[in-house]
């Protein structure tokens, strides 16, 4: 079966005999990017986001991983925690997508939304990868993650070399939340959103997202803030801040640029793993 994406390489299970059977995985793919291509000619403003294995957790509210309470995306204990807004925000997207190749992941989601139609997770994630989002739509694409990574990739985007790495010379707008706990207060959290994206560049229309448990609740709002697409990479904000596993699904040939004056020390590194990473670049 070929779930390959040119220009990205997936050091994962892709050579797994038990995979799924996806015999669409391409022709499905190249529908993906018509889809994104039309709305983006039409102008339609639609979310489309992920669902992995910690959006089950935190859905259920049990304490694993990203999900655990004090960790990464809340503070607040689960018995003192409304996962209302969250479980019934996700529903609300345009657009939803969950990896087929990661064993288990599809059956969690159809616990959670039986038969809800969905999308591969790997478009987005090869997609942004190989650079399509960015080279198709240079000039019209902004970011949406936690603070301290955007601060890292608005800093690497002044060196010619890594605009060259990209395909691209600016990025639009670098949208804001918290590293840690945006779920503890959601409404906050949506209006430091908004009120960045009301005073946005007009000409951004792409918008991509990596924003933890909180994009659940968060998502669906966003187009009708500002008419925009916004595509949940998810660890793809890592990538482009330097940050990411090379084992990440289509990371394998990613290169993690980094800057050598630059303190990473107080940076959630998500999944990285500093001994996988053989593709470092200082700059």
């Amino acid at each position: 079966m070929n779930y390959n994406i040119d220009g990205a390489i997936h050091n994962g299970h892709l050579n797994n005999t038990n995979l799924p059977m996806y015999s669409e995985f391409q022709s499905d793919l190249e529908k993906f990017k018509q889809l994104i291509l039309t709305l983006e000619k039409e102008k339609m403003g639609k979310s489309i986001l992920h669902f992995g294995d910690g959006d089950y957790y935190f859905l259920k509210k049990i304490a694993v991983g990203s999900a655990t309470p004090g960790k990464r995306a809340l503070s607040i204990p689960y018995e003192l925690f409304d996962i209302t807004p969250y479980k019934e925000g996700w529903k609300l997207a345009d657009y939803h997508c969950v990896e087929y190749l990661e064993p288990g992941n599809p059956e969690k989601l159809y616990e959670l939304y039986p038969q809800q139609p969905t999308i591969a997770t790997e478009f987005l994630y090869g997609l942004l990868m190989n650079k399509w989002f960015l080279k198709t739509f240079n000039g019209k694409v902004g970011l949406i993650g936690a603070g301290d990574k955007l601060d890292i990739i608005k800093e690497l985007m002044n060196y010619s070399e890594y605009q060259e790495y990209l395909g691209i010379n600016k990025f639009n707008d670098y949208i804001k939340i918290p590293q840690r706990f945006a779920c503890d207060n959601l409404n906050e959290t949506i209006n430091m959103v908004k009120e960045q994206l009301e005073n946005s560049c007009d000409e951004t229309f792409i918008y991509l997202f990596g924003v933890g448990h909180v994009k659940s609740g968060l998502i669906h709002h966003l187009p009708k803030i500002k008419n925009a697409i916004y595509i949940d990479v998810g660890a793809g904000i890592d990538g482009l801040a330097g940050l990411i596993d090379p084992d990440r699904p289509y990371a394998g040939n990613w290169i993690n640029y980094r800057m050598k004056n630059y303190d990473y020390g107080n940076i959630d590194l998500l999944n990285y793993n500093v001994n996988n990473d053989k593709q470092l670049k200082f700059i």
